[in-house]
């Protein structure tokens, strides 16, 4: 622990002294915003760039012999001004397969865009061409790492957030997230794969699939559908679903309608299947039983494997995965969507914005909002194997999915993501980097990065206020409405950082580092913000001297004013152990000098107990003298001179390397 704060950022919390910061925040314009708007939460992020490719579904390759000629004859004579509207309009075409099979051409209009300043489109074709990529591409791995240094997110790594947090819950009221990679218990897990967890409406009855059912003479696993009510916050011993749901096949993957009344399930190796696993619907009859089981047909299943089903709130939209042949990877997710006639039309593939080279399985889409979580290997910036991300509808688009980050998304493999109506838990399938194949079910609250609602942008700057120049530290994020903290990020290497959180909510920022005291601000969101901070590196070569730290005349006592300056130097303290104090106290040269050496030492005295009961360390870090009036700054000519006489000096000694 005590390497560790010497080597990363300190934590230190509570009010800056105005000597050494200056904060500036800059809003939204309330002018901009009627009262009405302010009221309402933002439920979706911002549009961002889109690129369309018509053609996905209709063939699979598209290729112009002649217009590849002329892309070819027009750049070898440098016309790229010419080139650029031509390769666009070929690129427009792309079917499937040419996302792996014709790349090159991806990052060649990147390029060209780029070169006009359209950073923006660059970059988006730039992801598809890592996304998509069979062949080395270090070099644009590379070039795009470049570009993307000051707008990804840097989190710091997992075990030191929790250290962070383990700290600050001993200093301050803050509470930490109350946990994650919680296990749902033996209630719900077995010693087999446990996964695929789907929530009613009430939240009051938990579905998912299991691998417990074991039998026959080779001991085969045999995926069933279980059950677990909730009673009085607990969930009860899972139960099968029983026929005829759950057959001598392997059923799994479940899904409910808004009602409660329909199930969407996977069933595999079944006679009347088209492929080796199929999506299949079910009715609940009037007796609660199941009943009516019939195969969604050949619109929305293939002779591969078709699972894991996710319907829309109107039901009119079902998503699932699939690895039938035609796709971009190993498994794509696809959509279908009812037609007037109620059947089920031909399903589509969602696009390469969506789906990589590599695989995507188990949609959710979330029960009240346009969001669509999903668990990928094939994204660009994966914490393990697989991870779960959400991408957001927005005006008629999937975003660029988002990871939801550390607190869910682990070095083994995340799946089956789901969020209660409330979204206020999660429930998902995880296993370990050591033993990937055995999923267990975990539920925990819900991180900030998983909220759909966390759209409002957040961003800032830290700045030297003496260079200008950009500078380090850790940026954590405290949930005040709820008293939780949020996953910590680093600061880019330009100096700003963001976060994505839900608007109309109190938030404390808190930016630590070793190179000066800890900076803390209250934010009231209401809309996207920027805020820039200023602040002064600590010079351990001079004292420092606070305003705060005035005593009243003649007293040595502890005043309420000056506590939160006298916190902040306990904190620093207590983050760098090797570090040593020296507290100095210093009078004016008016009255008795032996009484002023006697109060001058009572004040310092007084400044080292209230350290050493904050923090408890021990009293061998700090020394408390007294000077009395033997060191003035000035020559006392006025009271002002006399004033400035009086003062307390804070040295901190760095240890020697």
């Amino acid at each position: 622990m005590k390497r560790l704060f010497l080597l990363v950022f300190l934590l230190l919390t509570f009010l800056q002294p105005t000597l050494l910061q200056a904060q500036q925040i800059k809003h939204v314009d309330p002018k901009d915003l009627s009262e009405a708007n302010l009221q309402v939460s933002k439920l979706q992020p911002d549009p961002e760039f889109h690129l369309d490719f018509p053609n996905l579904n209709k063939f699979s390759y598209y290729h112009d012999r002649k217009k590849l000629s002329l892309i070819h004859r027009l750049e070898k004579r440098k016309q790229y001004g010419k080139v650029l509207p031509l390769l666009e309009e070929y690129v427009h075409n792309f079917g499937v397969q040419n996302f792996y099979k014709d790349t090159q051409l991806l990052w060649r209009l990147g390029q060209l865009l780029e070169r006009q300043g359209n950073q923006e489109k660059a970059k988006a074709l730039y992801r598809l061409v890592l996304k998509h990529h069979r062949a080395d591409v270090r070099k644009v791995m590379s070039y795009y790492d470049s570009l993307e240094q000051n707008t990804k997110n840097y989190y710091v790594p997992l075990n030191y957030y929790y250290e962070l947090v383990e700290y600050r819950k001993s200093i301050a009221t803050f509470k930490p997230p109350k946990g994650v990679y919680v296990n749902m218990g033996n209630a719900i897990n077995s010693p087999y794969a446990d996964y695929g967890p789907t929530l009613n409406d009430e939240n009051e009855v938990l579905i998912f699939t299991s691998k417990r059912n074991v039998g026959g003479l080779q001991s085969r696993a045999n995926e069933d559908l279980f059950y677990s009510k909730q009673n009085n916050g607990f969930w009860e011993e899972a139960q099968s679903f029983g026929k005829p749901i759950n057959s001598i096949y392997n059923e799994g993957s479940a899904c409910l309608s808004h009602d409660g009344k329909t199930l969407y399930f996977a069933r595999c190796e079944a006679p009347n299947s088209y492929g080796n696993c199929d999506i299949y619907v079910a009715t609940r009859q009037e007796d609660g039983s199941w009943g009516e089981i019939k195969n969604l047909g050949a619109n929305v299943n293939s002779p591969a494997w078709d699972s894991q089903p996710t319907l829309s709130r109107q039901e009119d939209t079902l998503y699932f995965a699939s690895d039938r042949l035609g796709g971009f990877g190993l498994s794509d997710i696809y959509f279908t969507h009812k037609t007037k006639s109620g059947s089920w039309a031909p399903a589509q593939n969602m696009g390469p914005v969506i789906n990589t080279r590599e695989s995507e399985v188990s949609p959710f889409l979330h029960p009240k909002f346009q969001v669509l979580y999903f668990s990928s290997r094939g994204q660009l910036n994966n914490f393990g194997d697989f991870d779960i991300y959400k991408t957001y509808l927005v005006q008629g688009h999937w975003q660029e999915p988002r990871n939801i980050g550390p607190l869910v998304n682990g070095r083994g493999s995340e799946y089956y993501f789901t969020i209660d109506a409330g979204s206020k838990n999660l429930y998902y399938a995880r296993s370990e980097a050591n033993d990937i194949k055995n999923l267990d079910l975990y539920s925990f609250p819900l991180p900030m990065e998983a909220h759909p609602l966390a759209v409002t942008k957040v961003e800032g700057t830290l700045t030297d206020s003496v260079t200008n120049k950009p500078m380090s530290a850790v940026v954590s994020v405290i949930d005040l409405d709820n008293g939780v903290e949020i996953s910590s990020k680093y600061v880019r290497p330009d100096g700003s950082f963001e976060f994505n959180l839900i608007d109309n909510t109190r938030y404390m920022i808190l930016i630590q580092s070793p190179d000066f005291f800890t900076i803390e601000r209250e934010l009231e969101l209401r809309g996207d913000t920027s805020i820039d901070f200023m602040t002064s590196v600590i010079d351990y070569s001079i004292p420092m001297v606070f305003e705060n730290i005035e005593f009243e005349p003649m007293q040595s006592d502890i005043t309420q004013e000056m506590e939160p300056i006298l916190d902040e130097v306990a904190y620093f303290m207590i983050d760098h152990p090797m570090h040593r104090l020296e507290i100095a106290g210093h009078t004016d040269s008016a009255g008795d000098p032996d009484f002023n050496l006697t109060l001058s030492q009572d004040r310092a005295d007084a400044i080292k107990r209230y350290i050493e009961r904050k923090v408890n360390i021990g009293s061998d870090r700090i020394d408390a003298i007294g000077y009395g009036s033997s060191k003035p700054i000035r020559q006392e000519v006025t009271e002002e001179d006399r004033r400035i006489n009086r003062r307390v000096e804070f040295i901190i000694i760095k240890p020697r390397n």
